[in-house]
């Protein structure tokens, strides 16, 4: 019996060294697999808070186990719709799994998507706090504690790009508001005579000192700063002096004391307010918007707007828009896949293409941003109001197509086409959906009156698609093009077209887009000959007068709620002093129809 049990022990033992070595064998692929995920405990956390790198180590070898709890549990709250409480799962679980990139990615979704859509769209401030956490937490949090894990490059982006860039939110022109608001006193120096869509004034950024040891230690510059640090609070520490002497400089600065002003007026137009302003914004940029001016320049060089006049030079991004911000992060997400050698750099390159096109083109449709600042009068209307509480707006954002932006967009799309040689299918799908695109195009810069950008998309058609249609000259293809959008009108959509275009011209007009309103009413004014020339007398007569339709189409504008009060009050007023002669045509439109109504009711 002894000599059995010693056999079965030997048996064990020698079954228990093989299946420790058998482990120990998997050990190393074991750890570059959580070396690959982000779950290496022994590499210090960069950038931690100390309450964060404090519960890392705390709960030691039970962490893994609590987080797999939680994280089921955060799961199961999101699929019951309930997103605050799963919000609250989530940072417990960033805190104590801070390298779990897919809950960093969880957590911002949560926020600026459920949340914030939970929030009734009369309260669009409250929205947009939950919308700005979201993508805060990433780029703030989450890529500096991660700075490896692509999704969340790749999550940042979409935000910007989808949330705050798109249309489907209710109040996603609050949004685009708040952001451009927000960056807007960053970009350009008035002291260097800078502008923001100069290129100079990113090199001017780029050269300038980033730390504050260096910029204090400047001659030149340090009496500026004593000067600032004199007055006291609020000026007192790094990070506090350059934000709130960049709130000084801005539009509401009435909370500082008189002494700050001082301080700017007796050194304004020195060489010390010089580099100090370019130092400052430089540095808020870096500090609080994680965007490096280096990288700012080298994205515009490559997919900023051309300039007409030089199409070899691109113009820097407008940073206030978000289809510029998903750019970069897009773009800056490639840069780290290709540095670590990701294995699915070529997947990731896929989709950064995919977010760069797709934001080119948001941009080429709706870049241009206007921003109107409303009449005291209104502000007050609005002030007496409106709910103790309620924040009122002081500024309106509109958005219009941007055509400088249209070689970038098209060559972002021809780098896709190159991509699919091997898959004939998507690359014929890709090149009907890029030859629509030039056609539209073509039509755009011609009613533009850009004529000379016209025909060189219009040769590149020619040339890249050479169908039958595209082999009359720019003249006729337009108005083939134009013969193929009214042939099929009758008279009512005769009528509804002009007034269409006249109503957007007016709009407009009145927000001095100059271009775009003689557009339109070009536009406008060629349905209306080709209706009448395609046209037989007796059918003409029921198309009213050109002058008759504008009447209508001003009073169109005037009534329509869609626009705010102090829009359609400035085009009138606009008209009156800068288009005398339309003013008196409308005068007597109006009299006209006055009388022929009087005269019949008689």
């Amino acid at each position: 019996m002894r000599g059995r049990d010693i056999l079965i022990m030997v048996i064990c033992l020698a079954m228990a060294a093989g299946l420790l070595y058998t482990a120990g064998a998997q050990l190393d692929y074991i750890n570059a697999q959580r070396q690959e995920m982000g779950l290496v405990v022994n590499e210090p956390l960069e950038n931690a808070p100390p309450s964060l790198a404090f519960a890392t180590v705390a709960m030691g070898a039970f962490r893994g186990l609590v987080v797999d709890i939680l994280w089921m549990r955060a799961d199961k709250l999101k699929e019951e719709g309930q997103f605050f409480d799963a919000k609250q799962l989530a940072e417990w679980i960033t805190t104590l799994q801070p390298r779990f990139a897919a809950v960093w990615e969880f957590h911002a979704w949560n926020m600026a998507y459920n949340i914030s859509v939970a929030i009734p769209a009369s309260q669009p401030e409250q929205r947009w706090r939950w919308v700005r956490n979201g993508y805060e937490l990433l780029r703030d949090k989450g890529i500096p504690i991660n700075p490896r894990a692509l999704p969340l490059y790749r999550e940042l982006a979409r935000i910007f790009q989808h949330k705050l860039g798109g249309v489907s939110d209710d109040a996603h022109k609050y949004y685009k508001l708040q952001l451009a608001e927000a960056i807007r006193p960053l970009l350009g120096s008035e002291d260097n005579h800078l502008s923001a869509n100069d290129n100079a004034f990113f090199d001017a950024l780029i050269t300038t000192p980033t730390e504050w040891a260096e910029i204090v230690a400047d001659p030149n510059v340090a009496p500026f700063i004593r000067a600032l640090q004199e007055v006291g609070e609020p000026f007192t520490g790094e990070q506090k002096l350059i934000q709130n002497y960049l709130a000084l400089r801005g539009s509401n600065a009435t909370q500082f004391p008189q002494a700050a002003f001082d301080a700017v007026d007796r050194f304004r137009g020195t060489t010390a307010m010089q580099r100090f302003d370019l130092f400052a914004k430089a540095y808020e940029l870096r500090q609080t918007w994680k965007l490096e001016p280096a990288r700012m320049r080298e994205v515009s060089r490559e997919y900023g707007p051309i300039d007409f006049a030089d199409p070899n030079v691109h113009l820097p991004l407008d940073w206030r828009h978000p289809d510029s911000h998903a750019i970069y992060w897009a773009l800056k997400g490639l840069s780290v896949a290709r540095e670590i050698n990701d294995p699915e750099v070529q997947r990731y390159e896929t989709n950064t293409q995919r977010i760069v096109a797709h934001s080119l083109q948001n941009l080429f449709r709706y870049g241009k941003i206007m921003i109107l600042t409303r009449p005291p009068e209104v502000i007050e209307r609005e002030i007496q109001a409106a709910d103790p509480g309620v924040p009122i707006l002081h500024n309106d954002i509109f958005l219009g197509p941007d055509l400088r932006m249209f070689a970038p967009y098209n060559k972002a799309i021809l780098a896709i086409i190159a991509g699919y040689e091997d898959d004939t299918t998507t690359r014929e799908s890709l090149e009907n959906g890029h030859r629509n695109m030039l056609k539209n195009a073509v039509l755009s810069f011609y009613q533009a009156g850009l004529k000379g950008e016209a025909t060189k998309i219009y040769n590149q058609l020619r040339q890249r698609y050479p169908h039958n249609e595209f082999r009359v000259s720019l003249e006729q293809y337009v108005v083939h093009r134009w013969r193929e959008e009214l042939e099929s009108l009758g008279i009512n959509d005769a009528r509804e077209q002009i007034a269409m275009l006249l109503t957007e011209g007016y709009y407009l007009y009145a927000i001095r887009d100059d271009d775009a309103a003689a557009g339109r009413e070009q536009m406008a004014q060629q349905v209306y000959d080709y209706y009448n020339a395609i046209n037989e007398p007796e059918f003409r007569v029921d198309l009213p007068p050109m002058s008759v339709l504008r009447y209508f189409a001003v009073g169109q504008f005037l009534n329509s709620a869609a626009y705010p009060d102090y829009v359609r009050q400035g085009l009138l007023n606009r008209i009156q002093v800068e288009k005398p002669e339309l003013y008196d045509q409308l005068e007597q439109t109006e009299t006209q129809l006055r009388q022929m109504q009087e005269q019949g009711t008689r």
